[in-house]
């Protein structure tokens, strides 16, 4: 791939995550989750983004999402299942996703929104999914009607097929997902805090990184750790 092309690809993905991530960040689905009864925002973003997996335990949610401390997660799943099922806890957060981008983008925009939910769903078709668990679970949901959530529906599967990839290429680079954590933001502070992963245990694995092995932390400040790096990155 030429730098043309991994340009033009890291600018698609800028655009599709900036469609996904209102889910995250935007008042709405808050609002929705909390109606559920899911009080707290990790309550509200482990239930919603593992929804489309089912009922699904804590084990498979830390396995599959790769970047938080299995305890953090151990403390909403699967007790956010007794609060609200998977599918309602879907239609919230489509509810929501859907509410935030009508407000953020305004009716005027609407043409362009068809527009490109066509164009994501061209995409999606023709999406390889085996061996990305995360993006397969959410291109079965039905894909919407409307137009603005059948694109949110699309860049959400799109960014859920990237989030896949980065953990077969860390995983192929020999690293756990906390690993990747350690080399990426060697152990800040805001990092720490918002994956559950602490700063004694970040130390640990930047520690463990110092020894030897397939790919290192520390080594990623060094000629063959930069190399393992830039092959863990797939775009």
């Amino acid at each position: 791939m030429v730098a043309d092309e991994f340009a033009l690809v890291r600018r698609l993905g800028i655009l599709v995550e900036s469609i996904h991530a209102v889910v995250y960040f935007a008042p709405e689905p808050k609002a929705a989750y909390a109606e559920l009864g899911l009080r707290g925002y990790w309550r509200g973003y482990f239930a919603s983004r593992a929804a489309p997996l089912g009922a699904a335990g804590p084990e498979l949610v830390a396995a599959l999402f790769g970047g938080f401390a299995p305890a953090m997660v151990g403390r909403a799943v699967p007790q956010v299942w007794s609060v609200a099922s998977p599918p309602q806890v879907q239609a919230a957060r489509m509810a929501g996703a859907t509410a935030a981008l009508g407000r953020l983008l305004g009716p005027h925009r609407l043409p362009a929104v068809a527009a490109a939910a066509e164009l994501t769903h061209r995409c999606v078709q023709i999406l390889p999914l085996p061996g990305r668990p995360m993006a397969a679970a959410q291109a079965a949901l039905p894909r919407p009607d409307d137009p603005l959530a059948a694109l949110w529906h699309d860049c959400t599967v799109l960014r859920e097929h990237r989030g896949d990839g980065h953990l077969a290429a860390v995983a192929v680079a020999g690293w756990s997902g906390r690993n990747r954590t350690c080399c990426r933001v060697n152990g800040s502070t805001r990092i720490s805090s918002s994956t559950g992963l602490g700063r004694p245990d970040l130390a640990g694995r930047r520690e463990a990184g110092a020894r030897p092995g397939p790919a290192r932390g520390r080594s990623a400040d060094r000629p063959a750790g930069r190399f393992r790096l830039q092959r863990a990155r797939p775009g």
